[in-house]
């Protein structure tokens, strides 16, 4: 069975970084579109970054500049690099998988593609 694991949120002052980890099992993880997602409280989903198995990336807006999506897939392992933090990053941070699926830019606004979630991480960003 499919299961992704966060870490590596926090709490962080604005302008910090924070690196997430997604540790992923029970499918072949170099075969998957994989991502991040984000939710803060009263607010949808939100795509923040997808790569897919190829390594090539999408970014939303609000993440381009900022944040970086990486993958180790001997590592079987997702990551998100985060700088330059800003109080309208704080959400709980997911990551989300398409097994044998490339990605496509517009899967960022629909978060109803990924099958595989994590019980996500928070990241608290204070001013």
């Amino acid at each position: 069975q499919a299961q992704l694991v966060e870490s590596g949120g926090g709490s962080v002052q604005a302008g910090g970084s924070l690196k997430l980890s997604c540790a992923a099992s029970g499918y072949t993880f170099s075969s998957a579109c994989m991502a991040w997602f984000r939710q803060a409280p009263g607010q949808e989903r939100e795509g923040v970054a997808i790569i897919n198995r190829r390594i090539s990336t999408t970014y939303a807006d609000s993440a381009k500049g900022r944040f970086t999506i990486s993958r180790d897939n001997a590592k079987n392992t997702l990551y998100l690099q985060m700088n330059s933090l800003e109080p309208e990053d704080t959400a709980m941070y997911y990551c989300a998988a398409r097994p044998w699926s490339d990605c496509y830019d517009s899967w960022l606004f629909h978060p109803e593609v990924f099958g595989y979630w994590g019980q996500g991480t928070q990241v608290t960003v204070s001013s």
